[in-house]
């Protein structure tokens, strides 16, 4: 199945073209009526300009601390439920639509709703061009945390930290000194913020229940990404650890068999041609995923006619920010393999799931045979030193076009994006990289590995 890179979507920067066919409009041209609420990244490019030049020069030779330092912020009140007013304004706007819209339709309907929780909230003190690395809740959500059931991630020691994992702590401000008490408050804070979240679905299955829609309406719940909660001395995302990518997927409904637990490996991409199958639509030819109903039905019964269907692997690849590679993780049940760049310059990771589920040793070299045929199954999926080469080449096109619209003022806004407080210690130097990087001419030929 060849994967394509939507590379004019890469950080956030366009959005997806107002022509691109969303599954949506697929279903709203059958006779859907649709209506969506809260956060929708597709329709613009929300990220920073600091998020998109960091992206941008992730190859240059320095490092830089690109993030707040990741801390949490309490509110004192065992009366405050509603700590992220956006969300909960997206989710007041959902069910209300429900209760004066949806229940009169005499279409069938569809209705997103996006949240920003449990993403860590911004930090002001890290300047301007904030970091989003605040844990923040109220006293009433910390309350239904179990503070004692809380585990501390195991960390390696930073001189045997891969590389690029490295890069990515120092970039999160992740390679100082935390206390087991930081790092167990971090998590308790985040476990509030996920309790939060759970309750603004809630309030949705509420509403449904209470308009006798929800025993004929399924609830898909999923999310873009996952949060690292300093497993691996990280927060946020961009990583192929299972803390970030490995992401919730629940589906409940009519004809979805209750209380079963798949352990198959899916995708995001599966939810585009899995609506268009609850609908009975026809699927289009060229869609990436695969329909999950088949799973979650009724009718399920074996695992394995499941395996038919659904090939026993994901993909999922990261060209952005805090990593300073293209990386490309192929997932399977037991196994994990992320190659980096070219396939050579960088060493792969393979970890064993099975035996080691925290991913604390890379086994690549111990198992060469296994790591050798994943890669040659990536290889078959995605030329992923080609698309490496590619983005290489698109970085250093966005950033002097960047540059150039910047004009006079380049020095200064450069030095004041979210790495201020290394690059104002010594900004001609970091500069002096950068010009050094912009002369180098790569030669993508080299990346096209067979």
């Amino acid at each position: 199945m060849p994967i394509q890179t939507l590379q004019s979507v890469a950080h956030h920067v366009q959005g997806l073209d107002p022509n691109y066919t969303t599954w949506m409009d697929v279903m709203e041209k059958y006779g859907y009526r649709t209506q969506k609420f809260g956060k929708l990244d597709y329709t613009s490019g929300h990220h920073s300009i600091s998020n998109r030049v960091e992206a941008w020069t992730r190859d240059v030779a320095f490092l830089l601390r690109q993030e707040g330092r990741p801390m949490v912020n309490l509110i004192p009140k065992k009366t405050k439920v509603r700590v992220m007013q956006r969300d909960w304004k997206s989710t007041d706007r959902a069910v209300n639509w429900l209760r004066k819209e949806g229940i009169n339709y005499t279409q069938p309907f569809v209705l997103y709703l996006g949240l920003n929780l449990p993403h860590p909230y911004p930090s002001p003190s890290s300047g301007e061009n904030f970091g989003s690395s605040t844990f923040h809740t109220s006293l009433y959500w910390l309350k239904k945390v179990s503070y004692d059931a809380i585990k501390i991630p195991k960390w390696s020691p930073l001189s045997e930290m891969h590389p690029i994992d490295y890069y990515s702590s120092y970039t999160k401000n992740c390679t100082g000194k935390f206390t087991e008490k930081e790092i167990k408050n971090i998590r308790a804070f985040y476990y509030a913020m996920c309790a939060e979240t759970d309750a603004m679905l809630g309030e949705v299955i509420l509403a449904l229940r209470q308009l006798d829609l929800l025993r004929k309406t399924i609830v898909i719940y999923a999310s873009d990404h996952g949060e690292l909660a300093m497993e691996h001395r990280q927060f946020y995302k961009m990583s192929m650890y299972e803390a970030s990518a490995h992401v919730p997927l629940l589906i409940m409904g009519p004809g979805i068999k209750a209380n079963l637990q798949v352990s198959n490996v899916v995708s995001l991409v599966d939810i585009y041609p899995t609506m268009l199958d609850i609908a009975g639509i026809p699927l289009p030819q060229n869609l990436s995923g695969y329909s999950l109903l088949p799973l979650s039905s009724e009718m399920f019964k074996k695992e394995q006619k499941f395996k038919n269907l659904h090939p026993p692997w994901i993909l999922s690849q990261f060209h952005g920010c805090n990593v300073n590679a293209s990386t490309y993780m192929l997932r399977t049940n037991q196994w994990k393999y992320i190659a980096y760049s070219d396939g050579a310059s960088v060493l792969p990771q393979l970890f064993d799931l099975s035996s080691d589920p925290d991913e604390l040793t890379n086994i690549a070299t111990k198992f060469p045979e296994v790591t050798y045929s994943l890669d040659q199954k990536l290889r078959s999926i995605i030329n992923y030193p080609k698309v490496s080469a590619s983005v290489h080449q698109y970085n250093k096109e966005e950033f002097i076009k960047w540059k150039q619209s910047i004009g006079e003022n380049y020095s200064n806004v450069i030095a004041n994006l979210r790495w201020h407080q290394d690059w104002l210690k010594e900004p001609r130097k970091y500069e002096s990289a950068i010009d050094l990087w912009l002369k180098a001419h790569s030669d993508p030929k080299k990346f096209e590995q067979k």
